[in-house]
């Protein structure tokens, strides 16, 4: 394990690409001290050009249980870290596509199930790419090791009946999907194929877009500017928070800024979200477009 020191200027969950080239030749060795990992919704931009060292994971077959809408369970989760060389002292810093929604939600998984030497990296895959770092097509094999999750570790995950205690409670709901979701025009962004019956979005939950979290490079913004962000829509560390999303990844990079760059104390991801939530009969859905217009980036 890497001493847990800040590694960027804004959070010690954070690593700059700086940090990781300074650490290839580490993150090539079978040596488990240091894992890179790419999340994507499918290995395609992995296949083409990953990170020297980086191993790939697929969100949909990797990262989901294997029978049911669900996370993986505790042992097929650490049976995927083994495999691929990640023992509980391992040193793991998470990246990938659309500025880490995938990445996050694994970093966040790994939160769950209690591994707490994990960092994303700031900017993700695309970043990398643009600034002309290294690359490679060579697919590493580790040495599988022997894992055990310390987790689960529920005060990070929330479920249906948290969401219906929190509309009429102090928690704070985060809806971080676009405005043209949050007020029931669409059901999904254009090309995602799941999405629930019903638009709308959860009574009382104010509209902050995941994407006003990065700047155009796709690296995070400042402390103080997402401070601001949070502060000027009511969500403040002085209350819980419940973010959630369409299927629980774009919210995970929401739940990542308020958890881990801000420091929130209590703060935690409805990974059912607005499948589970828009396909329940009975649940309570707000549709007016007027009663929070979010932030209207994309």
């Amino acid at each position: 394990m890497v001493e847990r020191t800040p590694r960027s200027d804004r959070s010690d969950a954070l690593v700059s690409p700086e940090w990781v080239v300074e650490r290839l030749p580490e993150a090539r060795s079978d040596d488990p001290s240091l894992r890179l990992v790419e999340v994507d919704l499918n290995t395609q931009f992995y296949h083409e050009e990953h990170l020297p060292g980086a191993v790939g994971l697929d969100w949909r077959s990797d990262l989901q249980h294997d029978r049911r809408r669900d996370l993986p369970s505790a042992r097929s989760f650490a049976d995927l870290l083994g495999v691929h060389g990640i023992t509980e002292e391992t040193t793991v810093v998470a990246y990938g596509d659309n500025a880490n929604w995938f990445a996050a939600h694994f970093y966040w998984l790994l939160t769950y199930y209690g591994h707490d030497d994990a960092y994303l990296l700031d900017g993700g895959r695309e970043h990398w790419v643009e600034s002309d770092r290294p690359t490679t097509t060579a697919v590493p094999s580790f040495t599988s090791r022997t894992y055990e999750p310390a987790g689960p570790f529920e005060h990070v995950r929330a479920y249906r009946d948290d969401v219906r205690r929190a509309i009429d409670g102090r928690t704070r709901l985060v809806d971080v999907r676009l405005p043209e979701e949050f007020d029931g025009t669409v059901l999904a962004p254009p090309g995602m194929d799941e999405f629930a019956q019903r638009g709308g979005h959860v009574p009382g939950a104010v509209n902050v877009v995941w994407s006003a979290n990065v700047a155009p490079d796709g690296r995070f913004k400042s402390t103080d500017e997402l401070e601001a962000l949070y502060r000027d829509r009511g969500v403040t560390p002085d209350r819980s928070v419940i973010v959630y999303c369409r299927i629980g990844e774009r919210s995970s990079v929401t739940w990542f800024v308020l958890s881990e760059i801000l420091g929130y104390p209590s703060v935690r991801n409805y990974d059912g979200s607005w499948t589970e939530w828009g396909n329940l009969i009975g649940a309570p859905v707000e549709t007016d477009p007027s009663s929070d217009p979010g932030d209207g980036s994309v």
